[in-house]
């Protein structure tokens, strides 16, 4: 089973896109993401890739498990 590691944020946009969210949409700080009621906010790393601790609250977020997250 592969492990999660950091992703680019482009990559990060497309799963989101593939569990029905829509955007990103700008705000104050940071563009989000949205489906429903749920909105997931997108950092910008400034070219760099999205650490794991945020890739992590992320996928608590749309109640999903690892695996299932790496297979989108």
């Amino acid at each position: 089973m592969p492990n999660l590691s950091p992703l680019p944020r482009r990559a990060l946009i497309k799963k989101l896109k593939k569990v029905g969210f829509s955007g990103p949409f700008p705000s104050a700080r940071h563009e989000y993401m949205k489906r429903d009621n749920i909105k997931i906010f997108i950092p910008n790393p400034h070219g760099k890739d999205i650490g794991l601790p945020i890739i992590k609250k992320i996928i608590n977020q749309l109640k999903l498990s690892n695996q299932e997250f790496l297979d989108l």
